[in-house]
């Protein structure tokens, strides 16, 4: 399988050592979309000093679930990064929805904000301002220059502990124990055959 023809929706990208651009050093991102228009994707362990409490304030939202307003909007990406976007489970019927896999969901449409203000939204979510995006045959390139690794969570279990339940310092470290290696053991320079 070569690069051109990888199809890596659902999986984790994980940048490598070598990756210092400020937007991605050390971030871990869940692809949304992966196909032979580009990429788009969602930087989950990037925690932004805005709470929830803010942003629903911020959008004319009256915050009635008490339980999440001092969750951190997290920095989803450098692209359309005023825009919210909500990484969540189970998919349900929303406004403005793809769904992913696994009944995972990303939706951008304001009724998922405001059912989650009610306590009615979905049971597991993230919040975001903006998303990580890749014109077509970018994320390939840079997956070959050693920037980027990819791994699928093996199962839902697996996706679920890693998106929403594992604290978001220690997301990085989760998704590179999915390869079955230890971060401190990466180099960022490979060889190519």
């Amino acid at each position: 399988m070569t690069l051109e023809n990888i199809n890596l929706t659902g999986h984790f990208l994980i940048a490598m050592p070598n990756l210092t651009d400020p937007y991605f050093a050390k971030s871990v991102t869940f692809i949304c979309t992966h196909n032979q228009d580009g990429a788009m994707g969602i930087v989950i362990n990037r925690p932004t000093d805005m709470t929830y409490e803010m942003l629903f304030e911020k959008i004319k939202v009256d915050l009635e679930n008490n339980a999440i307003a001092n969750n951190p909007v997290l920095y989803g990406g450098p692209v359309q990064s005023e825009r919210g976007f909500v990484l969540h489970q189970p998919a349900g019927e929303w406004d403005s929805s793809i769904t992913i896999c696994d009944k995972t969901a990303l939706t951008t449409s304001k009724d998922i904000l405001e059912a989650v203000a009610l306590g009615t939204g979905p049971s597991k979510m993230l919040l975001t301002l903006g998303y990580a995006g890749w014109t077509p045959g970018q994320l390939e390139q840079e997956m070959a220059q050693n920037a980027w690794l990819s791994v699928e969570a093996k199962d839902v279990g697996t996706l679920n502990k890693i998106l929403f339940e594992t604290p978001h310092e220690e997301q990085f470290n989760a998704a590179m124990a999915l390869l079955g290696f230890d971060p401190a053991m990466l180099s960022g320079v490979a060889g190519h055959a």
